[in-house]
């Protein structure tokens, strides 16, 4: 047989900033398998084929345009987020459905958010603690795990659950924006944890998962920081040369930031990453954001 039929595939379905980071790594690396990118957008694919892909274009969100992908990977990275509204995640069921129509790939790796944990006061939290998601948009993801989690075992599906994702090179990545505009952070006495992770690190165990997930196994993908998010913001504040930002009551901070914001305010918990470490073998290129921030140089600050 060829040796370009020999190759593993492997489908990235979410060509967002994660996706093609994970794709402009391994064709910086070479060799490997051939690599397939799913696009709702026909005016992206020369930026994917670019990256080394082959693009297909395909909608989570239309069934029907899904129904050559039965068969055609033998490994899927799943980053595509659910619908804006409802409960369930009508596009992971879409294209759960159309693979199974064919034999399913050996591994899928799906990113999920550590907010399907909900609030835990503060508390580490391991993978095995149960779920509380308070919010729609973290239902939804609770439901696209099941689903990922139902598949038989021969395929490894693996859950990441993955916090805030930062990046000085990544749109909206840094706290700067928020800085600038001078919006508050909580007291000391109502201030919550917050957990982090670069990109680039997070593109890396993307990688790792494909290949040393464990079937329906599930990852906290996160730095090593422990870090309530106000003094996050005080230190980002002094790396960039800005002012910390002004400290409020939650009463107070009801009043002048958005309902999404305060739903990230409202929720403190220190995720563990022993699982990722011992299991993925990830190595941190970045222990804690501001060391990911740092190293953008001066430049990029």
């Amino acid at each position: 047989m060829p040796a370009r039929f020999r190759r593993e595939r492997v489908l990235v379905v979410g060509c967002g900033d994660v996706g093609q980071r994970l794709l402009r790594d391994q064709s910086k690396a070479g060799g490997g398998p051939r690599w397939l990118a799913l696009t709702s957008q026909p005016n992206k694919r020369a930026a994917l084929r670019a990256l080394g892909a082959v693009a297909l274009i395909g909608n989570l969100d239309r069934p029907s345009t899904l129904r050559r992908l039965a068969g055609l990977a033998h490994r899927i990275v799943h980053l595509a987020p659910p619908p804006g509204e409802g409960e369930q995640d009508s596009r992971t069921r879409s294209l759960l459905r159309s693979l199974r129509r064919a034999r399913l790939p050996r591994s899928l790796v799906y990113g999920s958010t550590s907010g399907v944990y909900g609030d835990c006061g503060g508390d580490g939290v391991p993978e095995t603690r149960p779920l509380r998601a308070t919010t729609a948009r973290a239902r939804r993801r609770v439901d696209a795990e099941a689903r990922v989690r139902s598949l038989p075992v021969a395929t490894r599906s693996s859950v990441l659950r993955i916090p805030g994702i930062y990046a000085p090179d990544r749109v909206g990545g840094t706290p700067l924006a928020r800085l600038q505009r001078g919006s508050p952070v909580l007291v000391a006495a109502e201030d919550v944890y917050t957990n982090h992770i670069h990109a680039d690190d997070l593109a890396r165990a993307c990688w790792l998962a494909l290949w040393r997930g464990r079937a329906r196994r599930v990852y906290n993908i996160n730095d090593d920081s422990q870090l309530r998010m106000g003094d996050y913001f005080d230190a980002a504040a002094s790396l960039y040369g800005l002012p910390p930002p002004p400290r409020v009551s939650r009463a107070q901070a009801a009043q002048e930031l958005s309902a999404m914001q305060m739903s990230f305010m409202s929720e403190s918990r220190r995720l563990r990453n022993v699982r990722m470490k011992q299991e993925l073998g990830l190595r941190l290129r970045f222990a804690d954001p501001l060391s990911g921030l740092r190293a953008a140089g001066p430049s990029s600050l």
